[in-house]
């Protein structure tokens, strides 16, 4: 376990309880989202490459928030926060978008229709990523 810089006490695991669940889930998402983009950009790009696009940058958002979730240190709480809050921002906006434009969507993303696709779990997630964090810089 590694210690906090400033403090010197150390840094809570996040790899237990409700932190391991998001660890894994996000952990699911960015190997299906980085997966699924590159295929799909590979061999369809011209069918749709916003989308494309949208889902590999909402996989790399998912590797992010991953690896910031599961480690420890001050700079991993931060890329965390950043990565969870950029999808949440990116779930919001993208659903919207699609729904709002359908035709600019042609086939969907991660996070089309605020995550239908998935079960609206990339809505959801973030928000849990998110209180899970700041329950957490609580604690510290």
């Amino acid at each position: 376990m590694s210690s906090d810089p400033v403090s010197g006490r150390p840094e809570p695991r996040r790899t237990t309880g409700l932190g391991r669940v998001l660890v894994a889930l996000y952990g699911v998402f960015a190997i299906a989202a980085v997966s699924r983009a590159g295929v799909q950009i590979a061999t369809q790009f011209h069918e749709a490459p916003l989308a494309y696009v949208l889902s590999a940058f909402a996989g790399v958002v998912y590797v992010v928030a991953t690896l910031g979730l599961g480690r420890t240190g001050h700079g991993w709480r931060r890329a965390a926060w950043v990565a969870c809050s950029v999808e949440l921002l990116g779930v919001l906006t993208v659903g919207t978008l699609s729904l709002a434009d359908a035709a600019a969507f042609p086939d969907s993303t991660v996070w089309s229709g605020y995550g239908r696709g998935y079960g609206f779990v990339p809505l959801v997630l973030p928000v849990l990523g998110l209180v899970y964090l700041r329950r957490e810089s609580r604690r510290s």
